[in-house]
């Protein structure tokens, strides 16, 4: 282990499974106490905390719906309090509806726009309160902001392509305050919700140079560099970690 964030606090929205999962537990080895925000399945949530206990390291989880503002920023006030200090904020938690724009309502546009755009500015919000110089705030992305190869994906794209400008804006409001901000761009990643043995798999590698998925590690690793001082010069960047899908 690195240790290179040690004694940093990080919060991972969506941190009980998938990549949210993976980044949690990449800080953790690299020294961060780490808490974890899950809506669903506390179970998982549950299984990181221990794991990141396991590693020496203070761990929580709180169960909070993303797309309700007032229970976000209490959360993360929580969290902060909690732990004494904030200093990663980790955007991670989204929604994914995907379908031809005439079978999508305003009921979906509406959640996905309150949890994958609302939410990461509602929680940087909240953790600016608490963020000092060398803060980090991080959000995850999707490739669909570059390259969107399938019919069905123009909502969800659309959210993540948000957060391009949030990330570019939000960094010159806090670089004075020696906090920096940037966006992670998965592509294909081994999960549950995108399994690298799935029906579309094998159509979904071929679209990568490398011609494969990656792992939650992947994006974990982009994610503790960002988090790290090696990065304090990387600002309002967009960092795609997607096996060469938008090239």
């Amino acid at each position: 282990m690195s240790m290179i964030l040690a004694d940093k606090v990080a919060v991972v929205t969506g941190g009980g499974r998938g990549i949210g999962a993976g980044v949690a537990l990449r800080l953790a080895r690299d020294g961060a106490d780490v808490a974890v925000t899950y809506q669903h399945r506390g179970d998982d949530a549950a299984a990181v905390v221990e794991q990141i206990e396991a590693l020496g390291r203070r761990a929580s989880a709180v169960r909070v719906d993303n797309a309700d503002p007032a229970a976000l920023t209490a959360a993360v006030n929580e969290l902060a309090a909690r732990f004494g200090r904030l200093d990663i904020l980790v955007n991670n938690a989204a929604v994914f509806f995907v379908g031809p724009v005439e079978e999508l309502g305003v009921a979906e546009f509406d959640r996905m726009m309150a949890v994958n755009v609302r939410a990461p500015f509602v929680a940087a919000k909240a953790a600016l309160r608490h963020l000092g110089d060398g803060g980090r705030i991080i959000t995850i992305g999707s490739n669909m902001v570059e390259r969107t190869v399938f019919p069905g994906f123009s909502l969800y794209s659309m959210s993540k392509t948000a957060l391009v400008g949030l990330t570019k804006g939000l960094s010159r409001d806090v670089g004075p305050r020696g906090i920096t901000v940037n966006l992670v761009n998965p592509g294909p990643i081994d999960t549950e919700m995108n399994p690298a043995d799935g029906p579309a798999a094998g159509t979904i590698s071929q679209f990568t140079a490398v011609g494969r998925y990656g792992t939650p590690a992947d994006i974990a690793a982009a994610v503790a560099y960002l988090a790290s001082d090696d990065a304090r010069y990387v600002t309002g960047a967009t960092v795609n970690v997607d096996g060469g899908f938008t090239v």
